[in-house]
């Protein structure tokens, strides 16, 4: 059986009193169900939506089996908000079966990678055909940092005129802008100066926020969100540091934080900020352990124990 076929080495319990323990050692514990996970307004969507959003990426090459476990989970913890790419390989494709056995639960987000008007309009069509939907909460140009291709997609023709025309027609209601890399905090400003988008999403995690550029950028950019009640989501929560020669253990792009008590840590880092989203992470088998320190989440992490982290893991930043 391949890899991406055999069930998850974790079960969701079933009924009161169930040991949920071998997938998370020592912090195993009898439970009647999972502690849900807390909601924040998302913008100005007027949607409550859970501090951490489910991330789709880690859907790209599972089964439909595996994809259909992993909602047991997020519905334990009460995880209400999905978020999506034409570009998470199956990703599209097996949260249908998701939305069409929870009509209504999750507010819906998906994401383009084309930059001007046709493409994106096209690419768009075929996310929501693969859904099976006939709309979707928040549609977001993708990984939009490059200079050349940010100009085109935010001009007019470009992906984003498609954007706007999408929602007029009721395809979508909100439009995001995500992206990557150490210049994105600036871009996303940039970004925001040219239209009124209702979301960004970038990178946020203790290492990276040792960059004084990036920290600078990200403090202006979220002082600009919250006056105009932007939406903020991060990614890369428990990014440990790049894979560099490293063999390649976890679906993630990077090598990621993997205990419980270290990715408690990152993750109640990014909580600690006041109206933050955290997307979750992109392999199945650490998203229980993103949502158990979600769960137990009750103030911000001691720095002191985040140095100790960053020196005994050999942290790095994923870009400088």
């Amino acid at each position: 059986m391949a890899a991406h076929e055999r069930p998850l080495p974790w079960t969701v319990p079933s009924a009161p009193g169930v040991i949920w323990g071998r997938r998370f050692g020592r912090r195993a514990r009898s439970i009647v169900g999972f502690m849900a996970i807390a909601q924040a307004e998302f913008g100005r969507t007027g949607h409550r939506s859970t501090r951490v959003i489910f991330g789709g990426a880690c859907l790209a090459a599972v089964s439909q089996r595996v994809a259909d476990q992993t909602l047991d989970v997020l519905l334990s913890y009460g995880v209400n908000h999905l978020d999506v790419a034409s570009s998470y390989g199956e990703a599209e494709a097996r949260i249908r079966p998701w939305l069409r056995r929870e009509p209504g639960r999750f507010f819906l987000a998906t994401k383009g990678d084309e930059r001007t008007k046709e493409g994106a309009r096209e690419e768009l069509h075929r996310s929501l055909d693969r859904m099976g939907v006939d709309h979707v909460d928040l549609w977001q140009l993708h990984a939009l940092a490059d200079p050349i291709e940010w100009d085109i997609a935010l001009s007019p023709g470009g992906a984003l005129e498609a954007a706007a025309e999408a929602r007029d027609a009721g395809l979508i209601r909100w439009i995001g802008v995500t992206g990557h890399g150490a210049q994105i905090a600036a871009t996303h400003r940039r970004s925001l100066d040219r239209f009124d988008f209702d979301s960004v999403l970038l990178p946020y995690n203790y290492v990276t926020m040792q960059n004084s550029y990036y920290a600078a950028n990200f403090d202006a950019l979220y002082r600009t969100c919250s006056e105009r009640t932007v939406a903020i989501q991060t990614i890369k929560s428990i990014a440990r540091r790049p894979w560099l020669g490293r063999p390649h253990t976890r679906a993630t792009w990077y090598e990621p934080l993997q205990e419980q008590d270290d990715i408690d840590l990152a993750v109640w880092w990014v909580l600690s900020r006041p109206d933050v989203f955290l997307d979750s992470v992109g392999d199945v088998d650490l998203l229980p352990k993103v949502l158990d320190a979600a769960s137990r989440f009750a103030g911000p992490a001691d720095d002191a124990a985040l140095t100790e982290l960053v020196n005994r893991s050999a942290a790095e930043p994923l870009f400088v």
